[in-house]
């Protein structure tokens, strides 16, 4: 009785486990993890994991395998224009699966961010950054008009910023930017604000894609790099970005590739 018992304990264990059905829909099976992928899916968005809302997500994976069998069966999936984008769905779909799969596979590593970051130090020490503020109008006589009276001391600047500027950012602000690069500006912004003394009002009004900006540049000083931790992700993502490009490339030379030309 012994062996016996142990027998069919043995043959208990070997035997293999199939997944759960929770529900059937003309006899095509909706698998309970069919069910739990979608379940973790939404939760990873926000979604609480609840029976009640286990009931109403199988009610919905039963009304979409309803309509999905509908529409194979009046031969939906078999049109052009359908088919295609099944086609391109899919594709995209296996394309970001094995991105990602690759990305998490390759993470950037701490040294790798660091070591990028004194390069991006090291390049920008010797760089200037400038406290600018500035009025843009749409024409240049407007311009040298607001200009003139704010060099005869008829108007202040931030007052005129306030309320003639365009430039709703900064107009509410008296028109400071605050500090940046030049190089952060458009090309002729930029050249003005470089060849710009310190505390200087800008001489004429410069034009750009904007329209016609006042100048005036407050202060400059040697540029100022952020701390690591401010900008690491960024970094991160920068890096994450270029081994994505470098690896994506290494496939597509690895690939055998013929265009056919056409007649």
């Amino acid at each position: 009785m012994k062996r016996f018992i142990l027998l069919a304990a043995t043959c208990a264990v070997a035997l293999p486990t199939f997944a759960q059905n929770i529900a059937t829909v003309n006899g095509k099976a909706i698998t309970e993890a069919e069910l739990d992928n979608t379940i973790k899916a939404l939760v990873a968005r926000g979604a609480q994991d609840t029976p009640e809302f286990r009931k109403q997500l199988t009610e919905e994976l039963i009304n979409r395998a309803v309509l999905v069998q509908a529409a194979e069966k009046a031969g939906i999936d078999k049109k052009d224009d359908v088919a295609l984008a099944l086609s391109n769905a899919k594709q995209e779909i296996l394309i970001a699966s094995l991105l990602q799969e690759w990305s998490q596979k390759n993470q950037i590593s701490d040294a790798e961010i660091q070591k990028t970051y004194d390069e991006i130090v090291k390049e920008n020490a010797n760089k200037k950054e400038y406290k600018v503020k500035h009025i843009l109008v749409k024409d240049e006589t407007a311009a040298n008009k607001l200009l003139k009276s704010i060099k005869d001391k008829k108007a202040k600047f931030a007052d005129v910023a306030k309320k003639e500027s365009i430039d709703s950012g900064s107009g509410k602000d008296g028109g400071e930017l605050g500090w940046a690069p030049a190089e952060n500006y458009v090309p002729e912004f930029a050249n003005a604000v470089k060849a710009a003394k310190k505390g200087q009002l800008v001489d004429k009004p410069v034009k750009s894609q904007f329209g016609w900006h006042i100048i005036q540049v407050e202060d400059n000083r040697a540029a100022q790099a952020p701390k690591l931790e401010e900008v690491k992700p960024q970094i991160q993502q920068m890096l994450s970005q270029q081994a994505l490009q470098k690896h994506m490339k290494s496939l597509r030379d690895g690939a055998k590739v013929e265009i056919t030309e056409k007649k």
